[in-house]
């Protein structure tokens, strides 16, 4: 049996002595058998040693400490300014006494977790992701290391200096292009990804992005290396070359020029059996495939890769031929349930499109049935599409799928209704899977910005829960022929009579106010019982400033990308941009017990973690969030990380 990293087993020492306390103390919490109260013996040091809290995405904290009863008693406990630059969504991880947070000047930051002190900082030249990090420890604990993406290279840093190690790959780094030609040439330019990636014991996983928005893009295989010097073990390709499996539903032509399919967003690793759990992205072009007939493997799938060889273990595809950009952008939740009378391990893959695909981990079998159910066909020339789309029968979908003219948003302006009011009438609009269109151009609802975004679903694998927070985002898609030569260059199949390079020109539906065109509300938090599939609620998430000082809420937040967490203390922690908030919500029914407001927005993914028998919630703030610029907020303050917890005992 392999010998886990330190960090796996800090964490589970931490579940297991957090769940021993729990009980062991159940008679001092504030709410009869829930948790600790402040004023109870120290609780284990539980770390948060990775993006969305551990390799298994969970977002969920075993910690009690701040529970139902006492988390309207929490305060600021310190405050760590970024500096000018990027405002942070970086999710911190807290691992080996530290935290590690993301300076506005893309440098890393290590601080004290108890008071923020500054520990050490980086001297990274270049761009490096924006999300999170990964981090590693030996077994014996003297060897610890953050693994980055810098400038299209994977490197190597120390964690207890900030130092690079020179010895790591060549020159100190990896071209991760390497990977992408049978003859060893790359394509121009570095490839950047905010993804993380993951590890599995002493080997680094990570995905490539697409390179470009368009034809020009590569395919985004996936890579794995070894965390001490960089030598690659394994790829995967997300476009099947000849001969391997999904081979057949790409065109043979021009095969080495398809791109895309990319897990630009994040995944999971399942440490027990070694697992690992990917969702991809959308073919390129996104909204125009007659290039590309064929459902197009892996695009849009939860793919099973044997983390230790890459060989694929399992898939289910969720979108065929996308045309939409129903990139799957969340992780997959694991747990295990009691279904037909066994133990069940699944794995939750939510999507853009409002449906949570629920499968079997051991073989990727819907634990409920999935039907392919006949859509609305492309009318463009040359297009493909799918006559069926996969639609889980359960559970229900969160959000809406679809907006007509008794939907349109009463807050914005009266001319602004009535130009919706004229688009709805004259696009086609025939569901989700309505296709793109020439013209008038279609409605797509909830919309490639809709549905869930990165790191916006929180699981708790203990009461057997799944949380996610939604947008209503529904766009106008129009195609205009692109007659570029580069563009011509560029797709694959060009020389195929029947099809043209086609471009969606930029139009989020965003009114002259800032605001989407649908009514609220704008975006949701609906939580499910995983056991039974069946939904608990689903409630507004947040609320839009402008629209507060009018009276006006309940409206939910405008595009919102604060990712929940879940605790053991009842709770679900989560922030909302356009009304700069951050909530305690009662997990069992949603109702807020406790908020604060910043002077920025709030993005990305709290971090909850406990040290010297105190718990504390760490939160990026900056800037006016996404597609919250137009919305007339006041300026945002600086950008920072904010720390929250009980006052200490005195």
């Amino acid at each position: 049996m392999a010998t886990e990293t330190k960090p796996a087993l800090r964490r589970k020492q931490g579940l297991a002595l957090g769940a021993a306390l729990a009980l062991a103390l159940g008679a001092c919490s504030t709410v009869p058998g829930e948790g600790t109260s402040a004023a109870a013996p120290s609780l284990a040091n539980v770390e948060w040693d990775a993006y969305l809290g551990g390799q298994d995405s969970a977002q969920y904290s075993p910690l009690d400490q701040v529970n139902r009863g006492n988390v309207n008693q929490l305060e600021v406990a310190w405050e760590f300014p970024t500096g000018e630059g990027q405002p942070p969504r970086f999710n911190p991880i807290v691992a080996g006494g530290r935290m590690i947070v993301l300076a506005g000047d893309g440098n890393l930051v290590a601080l004290d977790p108890a008071s923020g002190t500054e520990l050490w900082r980086s001297n990274i030249e270049g761009r490096i992701g924006a999300r999170g990090i990964t981090y590693w420890a030996s077994a014996d604990g003297t060897e610890e290391r953050l693994m980055i993406e810098n400038d299209g290279r994977l490197r190597a840093i120390n964690a207890k200096t900030g130092e690079f190690f020179a010895d790591f790959g060549t020159d100190g780094g990896v071209d991760l292009r390497g990977i992408l030609r049978p003859d060893g040439t790359a394509p121009n330019g570095p490839l950047m990804n905010d993804n993380p990636g993951r590890i599995y014991k002493d080997t680094f996983i990570v995905p490539l992005p697409a390179g470009h928005y368009d034809y020009a893009s590569s395919p985004a295989d996936i890579g794995a290396y070894d965390v001490r010097t960089g030598a690659l073990k394994w790829v995967f390709h997300v476009v099947p070359r000849e001969g391997e499996f999904g081979s057949d539903t790409w065109p043979e032509k021009d095969r080495e020029k398809f791109g895309g399919v990319h897990n630009w967003s994040e995944f999971t690793i399942d440490e027990e059996t070694g697992i690992a759990y990917i969702p991809t992205g959308t073919a390129r072009y996104d909204f125009y495939g007659g290039n590309r007939p064929g459902d197009n493997l892996f695009a849009n799938s939860v793919l099973a890769l044997n983390a230790e060889t890459g060989e694929r273990v399992c898939h289910f595809q969720t979108v065929h031929h996308d045309l939409w950009d129903y990139d799957l952008p969340t992780a997959p939740k694991l747990m295990t349930i009691q279904h037909d009378g066994e133990d069940v391990p699944i794995v939750i893959q939510p999507a853009k499109t409002g449906y949570l695909f629920v499968l079997d981990r051991r073989d990727c079998s819907p634990i409920w049935p999935i039907e392919e159910v006949a859509v609305p066909q492309s009318d463009v020339p040359g297009e493909h599409s799918s006559p069926t789309q996969p639609v889980p029968t359960w559970p229900e979908r969160f959000g809406r799928d679809h907006f007509d003219a008794t939907m349109i948003n009463p807050y914005i302006p009266e001319e602004d209704q009535a130009k919706v009011r004229e688009q709805l009438a004259t696009a086609r609009n025939d569901g989700p899977f309505t296709p793109p269109s020439l013209g008038t151009g279609s409605v797509s609802m909830p919309g490639h910005n809709g549905g869930v975004n990165w790191g916006g679903v929180a699981s708790d694998p203990v009461r057997k829960r799944v949380y996610v927070v939604s947008r209503e985002l529904p766009l106008l898609l129009n195609l205009l022929p692109d007659k570029r030569e580069s563009a011509l260059e560029a797709m694959p199949n060009s020389d195929d009579p029947d099809v043209m390079p086609y471009r969606w020109p930029t139009n989020f539906w965003l009114q002259s106010n800032g605001m989407v065109p649908i009514e609220p509300p704008f975006s949701l938090l609906t939580a499910y019982d995983m056991t039974t599939g069946e939904k608990l609620y689903e409630v507004p998430n947040g609320e839009i400033l402008t629209l507060e000082e009018q009276g006006i809420t309940g409206v939910g937040a405008q595009a919102p990308r604060g990712g929940p967490v879940a605790t053991a203390g009842g709770l679900i922690f989560v922030g909302t941009a356009t009304d700069r908030a951050f909530r305690a919500r009662d997990a069992d029914t949603g109702e807020v017990l406790w908020e604060y407001r910043f002077d920025a927005a709030t993005e990305g993914v709290p971090a909850i973690y406990s040290l010297n028998g105190r718990q504390y919630i760490t939160v990026p703030v900056g800037g006016v969030g996404h597609f919250a610029g137009g919305l007339g907020l006041p300026e945002p303050g600086p950008s920072k990380y904010v720390t929250f917890a009980l006052p200490e005992r005195q």
